[in-house]
């Protein structure tokens, strides 16, 4: 087991004890003396600059179904940073334009969360809705979001190689899947200024002991930052204090969850 993976599993155990016995569920903290495995402090094995990602988004012709279809997907992981599967499982009642997020349902771990979605992104979307979906749909209605030409939800694997296309085609050197858009959000939105915790709970990488915390976020708040420090939007932040997670935490658990996804 690779020492992301030991990390990932380890960490929610010794978080865990610490809060029980903080709670006094427990005298005595058995994980106090627990050693976490050492994690290179490197960044995931590729990220896109914003003008990369531009160029992959700017690949699909929109001219045609498909294309528009591609499109709103690329836009959407983007924006969101959402895992593969979320994307496939997403309907179109989780899209919120008016409130500008999306509805996350049973995501890795079984939970529910809303994630910010810029105007652009649901712009995308909302084009796709109205010119290519009504077409591919067939009854009975399989209420996902995207679908392909037979109108079936598309498959986990249908997605990636959507993605690995396009990233292949933009010609910049670099591989990737639908989690290359994932790691690249959480390292811009770093790079911007957004404090961690704000980005675990949009990735939905919510930990035992930070779950009171993540239950003190608004939505309203998450998409403040969303639009300060997302590259589609991003605008000037105002510093806050150093956030309990860190950088390697969250980078490593990027990295060891696409390790586990195979994507």
């Amino acid at each position: 087991m690779s020492a992301h993976n030991q990390l990932k599993r380890l960490v929610p155990i010794r978080q865990f004890f610490k809060w029980a016995t903080r709670q006094n569920y427990l005298l005595y903290n058995p994980a106090s003396e627990l050693e976490l495995p050492k994690v290179e402090k490197r960044l995931p094995k590729a990220t896109l600059s914003p003008e990369e990602a531009e160029l992959i988004l700017n690949i699909p012709n929109i001219h045609t179904e498909e294309g528009l279809r591609d499109r709103a997907i690329l836009e959407v992981l983007y924006s969101t940073g959402i895992r593969r599967m979320e994307v496939v499982n997403l309907t179109r009642a989780d899209v919120h334009p008016d409130r500008g997020v999306l509805a996350v349902r049973q995501g890795k771990g079984k939970k529910d969360r809303f994630v910010p979605i810029s105007e652009r992104a649901v712009s995308w979307v909302q084009r796709y809705l109205e010119e290519v979906r009504t077409g591919f749909a067939i009854e009975p209605d399989p209420h996902n979001l995207f679908l392909d030409r037979t109108g079936l939800p598309l498959t986990p694997n249908q997605l990636s190689r959507l993605a690995t296309k396009y990233i292949k085609q933009a010609d910049i050197g670099k591989s990737g899947s639908c989690h290359l858009f994932r790691h690249t959000v959480a390292t811009l939105m770093m790079d911007n200024g957004a404090d961690i915790r704000f980005i675990q709970q949009m990735l939905g990488h919510v930990s035992i002991e930070t779950t009171q915390i993540y239950t003190q976020v608004s939505i309203i708040k998450l998409k403040q930052v969303h639009e300060m420090t997302h590259p589609t939007l991003h605008r000037k932040p105002t510093q806050e204090k150093e956030p309990e997670a860190t950088e390697a935490e969250l980078l490593a658990a990027l990295a060891a969850e696409e390790e586990s996804d195979g994507d």
